[in-house]
């Protein structure tokens, strides 16, 4: 019997405020933001890497101003955005693989970020650019 080539499981991905306290749950911490967190060290960010290519540009970012009434074409624009960038999304990809992972995100809202729509995207397209790993 001929065994399944393994996909990137990101089944166990959590989502969370890079200013919240780090937990011995988050696994690996990836920050997925475009600039670094304002008034927050490195020490206190606690993040395992920092991965600002699988962010949204800088314009997209200022397009959206995390305007709730902006969300859907957000999601559409972004989504567009990381299909461009498949280098970047299978590294985050790789980095997440088959381990408990957190991607940290400095917007107050929780429901309405880029960690949103990129924790949707990997689990939409796990296992599309790695086949077996």
């Amino acid at each position: 019997m001929t065994k399944a080539p393994s996909k990137p499981s990101v089944d166990r991905l959590r989502l969370k405020r890079v200013y919240d306290p780090p937990a011995r749950g988050d696994g690996v911490r990836v920050l997925v933001d475009r600039l670094w967190p304002r008034g927050l060290s490195r020490e206190k960010a606690a993040v395992d890497e920092w991965m600002p290519d699988v962010a949204p540009s800088a314009d997209l970012r200022r397009w959206f101003g995390h305007d709730p009434a902006r969300w859907d074409e957000f999601r559409r624009r972004y989504i567009a955005e990381l299909d461009t960038r498949p280098d970047a999304v299978e590294a985050l990809a790789a980095r997440v693989h088959g381990r408990r992972a957190t991607l940290v995100f400095g917007a107050r809202d929780a429901e309405h970020n880029q960690a949103v729509v990129l924790g949707e995207y990997l689990r939409r397209h796990r296992g599309r650019s790695q086949g077996s790993t």
